[in-house]
């Protein structure tokens, strides 16, 4: 990876393993369609002007059922399903089934459409970040929280086909554009329950989370997750998902008290290796002059 992938993926790293802490402090006091909707709708004010004075814009507008499939999967699904888990789930076991993105992305990637072959090596990441994700929902989810779980798990899903869709369908066009366009959509789409739920006050912290969240872990941290994929491409891109667990954890153990579970234990390290070794490059052949 070259240097600029590696800033680029270090700061991803730290960026997107925030959310999880914000979201759960934010939900305490409002409804997951509003959270959705404060987070989205100013970005979306702040960018779209600057990227409908783009000569792209054009071409823009002639894909907008890509960028709607875009905010669909990476950001009107997700966010919403992340929110309503994380009034049940901690965010530390958020962050560590998230961390499942890559292999379910190494997945599709290979079933739908040309791409590196699947190595015994790879075959066994997957195998082997499957049962950790299985590893942890069996042991933290005694409490009745398999619907919470399987929210995560569809989150995971819609990341793994975010990068796909940008690499596919939008990988030619700017990438703030695109965002823009995704974050109207969204917020369009949870504006009439996001105003309508909006509580009559809240604290000073769920306001520093929201602003947070919209200005840090969506609007800087899209632009840098576009300039990634070109970098690196899709697959490798979503890789960031290693790392944002350890953060998650970290915070969610440091600020919010959570404790460190027997199944974050057993699930995070066998996730991550799994990952790792299903986005593997395969090792070059030798060559014949």
């Amino acid at each position: 990876m070259s240097r600029k992938g590696w800033l680029l993926f270090c700061a991803l790293c730290v960026i997107w393993g925030i959310p999880y802490l914000l979201i759960r402090v934010a939900v305490r006091e409002i409804t997951p369609a509003t959270l959705v909707f404060a987070r989205t709708a100013p970005v979306a004010l702040l960018m779209l002007p600057f990227a409908l004075r783009r000569r792209d814009r054009r071409r823009l507008l002639a894909r907008w059922r890509w960028v709607a499939a875009f905010a669909l999967v990476e950001m009107a699904l997700p966010w919403l399903l992340l929110a309503s888990a994380e009034e049940r789930l901690s965010s530390s076991i958020a962050g560590v089934l998230i961390a499942s993105a890559p292999l379910m992305g190494a997945l599709l990637y290979r079933l739908t459409g040309p791409g590196e072959r699947f190595t015994h090596r790879r075959l066994a990441g997957l195998v082997l970040g499957f049962v950790g994700v299985a590893a942890l929902a069996g042991i933290d989810t005694r409490g009745g929280q398999p619907r919470a779980v399987l929210e995560v798990l569809v989150v995971a899903l819609c990341y793994a086909i975010g990068p796909l869709v940008i690499s596919r369908r939008l990988a030619d066009l700017p990438g703030l554009g695109v965002v823009a366009g995704a974050l109207v959509v969204t917020a369009a789409i949870y504006a009439p329950a996001g105003i309508l739920q909006w509580p009559g006050s809240v604290s000073a912290g769920t306001v520093v989370a929201l602003a947070a969240l919209a200005l840090v872990c969506t609007a800087l941290a899209f632009a840098l997750f576009f300039a990634l994929i070109v970098e690196v491409g899709p697959v490798r891109a979503i890789v960031v998902t290693y790392i944002n667990p350890l953060v998650a954890v970290l915070l969610g153990v440091v600020l919010l008290s959570e404790p460190f579970t027997l199944g974050i234990a057993a699930g995070l390290p066998l996730i991550i290796g799994g990952s790792a070794l299903a986005t593997s490059r395969p090792r070059p052949g030798p060559t014949t002059g």
